[in-house]
């Protein structure tokens, strides 16, 4: 079998696995109840499978000839467009569907369990199958256009699943609020996709990278069309990976079902950006300009994330704004050409941070659906496996040695060190935000396992799971039903879900040791896979000095150890403590309690004037010219045109009569006078 074949398979399954769960609805109605999600769970798995098929192959091919293109046919082909149904199937893509469909797999396990009870089971697996494919159509694409339409089934499988619960009014409002953010980056991509074709003349991914070397852009850097299309594409990129100012509808996402976090934030949706970054290098690295853009972003959001994280009390949402923080990392490794050790970061991140998420998912299981880190505690004797899932993915998303976030991370501001200058700043972002991520997360470690055992588990420790008697919204506190639209009426945790306990397992084992793939500047496994990817690239070669490694890898360490003593002094040690700093610095705590305004910021500068200019435009333009004069006139035309042929036809025979007559007699006249 072809590497290209095995490249359609990773397509085909997870597609096939939407449709027969989808069209085939009625007739599941008469199987088990989870036979949807096993469905769904193996058309994820054979798609793992046909992209390690894609791996052996592509590793039978010379380094130099590791960029293979198929098509099906032709897509579109009009006006100079020629866009066939092509894939690109090259170290990148293959390392991107290996990440994708593996933790994919695992998220989908793990909801078999978590969402059994709820009256939407069917349509949940159908969703999730149909997101993993869009995602995996976007980092497959071997044209832009396809590209394009994977961007969009990524942003509509998002609003599917963030407003999953549609009846609960606080996850539909964040469904939209990410579709609308998104689609403004989906208009990034696009314009940023004409910028880049009105140059090159094709839509072909390697096509357009030939072309741009081969000067379609000058033979400088930084040609002002090429820069703005490189601009765009990062407004696409930042939607997208929930980097400022286009961060917002992230935290609202955590609205959705919890397998649904995690799949946004460790395999699916928010890593496209870094994707996207990586694949378009070529153009980035002609256009340093937009690169530094991306870099400076990506450290902002890296630190801004971080402490709103400090401040945040519900658990997925302090679990959401980690995400921004290390996709934060990844968009500046990429930016600066550590296109490896961004990726590299990308793969442990879908580890550490989906196991993060599946834990809080037992958590909140455990609490009968609540969120919030005030009304937890002492769960550790209650629940050791998932305190134990907890520490392993926050001592890796912390950069402690030898859990895998320690490997990645520090390699990418290693690289960002080395590019000098300027970069020192964001190689000094990137050492805080480390500080404060370990800080962050083990605040809320402490704060959920740690203390006196609130009721829920002395409840689990008694051998009875909490199922409140009235079901409530965590973040507004209003009753509601477990019927279809709402969650369901059983709450699932990992110590007693077999399916839940071997994913986060499995997830446990990748968190610890998968960084051990990579020791960085040490052995050059993801490196030198990548390379073919990156063979043009003029930044993709590593000139490390060991002093600044050995120097980052130990700043590193001791910053999050650092981070994790704090927050056991703080949130342990001595409790009200925490309260005590917080009256300190109140207008430090409400800039970040209240998330830097960027809220308030964009619902004044642009969502206001917006709807006053729809109302404006409404009452006035509207009403006046549209329903008044175009479609009131029209109308008012057609009622007089017919209301004089209502009198004409009165029914009485002798008017025809007399009608005909002075017709005849008029054509007549007519003639006469022609003559």
């Amino acid at each position: 079998m072809s590497t290209t074949t095995y490249g359609w398979l990773v397509l085909a399954f997870p597609l096939l696995g939407t449709l027969l769960i989808a069209l085939g609805y009625r007739r599941l109605q008469a199987l088990p109840a989870r036979t949807a999600g096993w469905i769904a769970t193996g058309a994820i798995f054979l798609a793992f499978l046909a992209a390690v098929g894609a791996l052996i192959s592509l590793q039978g091919h010379s380094p130099e000839h590791r960029q293979l293109v198929s098509s099906l046919w032709n897509y579109a082909y009009t006006a100079g467009i020629n866009a066939q149904m092509s894939i690109l199937v090259d170290p990148l893509s293959v390392f991107m569907i290996l990440v994708v469909t593996g933790v994919s797999t695992l998220i989908h396990l793990y909801s078999i369990s978590y969402m059994d009870e709820d009256a939407g089971f069917k349509r949940f697996f159908a969703y999730l199958n149909f997101f993993v494919f869009s995602m995996l159509l976007l980092v497959l694409a071997g044209n832009f256009l396809l590209l394009i339409v994977g961007w969009a089934f990524v942003g509509a499988a998002s609003y599917l699943l963030i407003s999953f619960w549609y009846r609960r009014s606080t996850a539909t409002r964040a469904g939209i609020k990410a579709f609308v953010i998104n689609v403004v980056g989906d208009v990034g991509l696009v314009l940023g996709t004409y910028f880049i074709f009105k140059h090159t003349h094709t839509l072909d991914l390697l096509g357009a990278f030939h072309a741009v070397e081969a000067g379609a852009f000058g033979h400088g850097t930084n040609n002002g069309d090429l820069v703005a299309g490189c601009v765009l594409l990062l407004v696409g990129a930042f939607a997208k990976s929930a980097q400022i100012p286009l961060h917002t509808w992230l935290p609202d996402a955590m609205e959705g079902p919890t397998p649904v976090s995690a799949l946004i934030h460790a395999a699916t949706m928010v890593t496209a950006g870094v994707y996207l970054i990586a694949r378009m290098h070529p153009l980035f690295e002609l256009a340093p300009a937009a690169q530094d853009v991306g870099a400076v972003i990506g450290a902002a959001t890296l630190l801004i994330a971080g402490t709103i994280a400090v401040t945040q009390t519900d658990l997925k949402r302090v679990i959401a704004y980690s995400t921004m923080s290390q996709i934060g990392y990844m968009i500046m490794g990429v930016s600066v050409g550590a296109y490896a050790a961004g990726l590299f970061h990308l793969m442990t991140h879908a580890f550490f941070k989906a196991l993060l998420f599946m834990a809080a998912g037992s958590l909140i299981g455990a609490m009968g659906g609540e969120q919030s880190l005030e009304k937890m505690g002492g769960f550790r004797k209650a629940m050791p496996f998932t305190y134990g899932c907890f520490i392993i993915g926050g001592l890796a998303l912390s950069g402690i040695p030898p859990f895998s976030g320690f490997f990645s991370k520090d390699e990418i501001l290693l690289v960002t060190g080395e590019r000098g200058g300027w970069h020192w700043a964001l190689y000094a972002i990137g050492y805080i935000g480390a500080f404060l991520t370990a800080l962050y997360t083990f605040r809320m470690i402490f704060r959920a396992f740690h203390g006196e055992p609130v009721a829920e588990a002395r409840e689990l420790e008694g051998g009875h799971l909490h199922h409140p008697q009235l079901p409530t919204n965590p973040a507004t506190g209003e009753v509601e039903d477990t019927d279809v639209g709402f969650p369901g009426p059983v709450h699932a945790i990992a110590e007693r879900a077999t399916p839940m306990r071997v994913a986060m397992s499995i997830l446990a084992l990748g968190a610890a040791g998968i960084g051990l793939v990579q020791i960085p500047k040490v052995d050059f496994v993801i490196d030198d896979f990548l390379r073919p990817s990156f063979a043009t690239s003029k930044l993709y070669e590593p000139h490390t000095k060991d002093g600044l490694l050995w120097f980052g890898l130990v700043l590193g360490t001791v910053l999050g150890l650092a981070g994790i003593a704090i927050a056991y002094r703080v949130w342990v040690a001595r409790p009200g403590t925490a309260a005590r700093v917080q009256a300190r610095l109140r207008p430090l705590y409400e800039l970040f309690v209240n998330k830097w305004y960027f809220d308030e910021a964009i619902a004044l500068l642009i969502v206001r004037p917006a709807s006053a200019a729809g109302r404006f435009a409404n009452d006035t333009f509207e009403r006046l010219f549209v329903d008044e004069t175009l479609v009131g006139g029209t109308s008012g035309l057609v009622r007089a045109g017919s209301a004089a042929v209502r009198a004409a036809q009165s029914g009485f025979v002798r008017y025809y009569a007399a009608l005909l007559v002075l017709g005849v007699t008029g054509v007549g006249f007519y003639f006469l006078l022609q003559s």
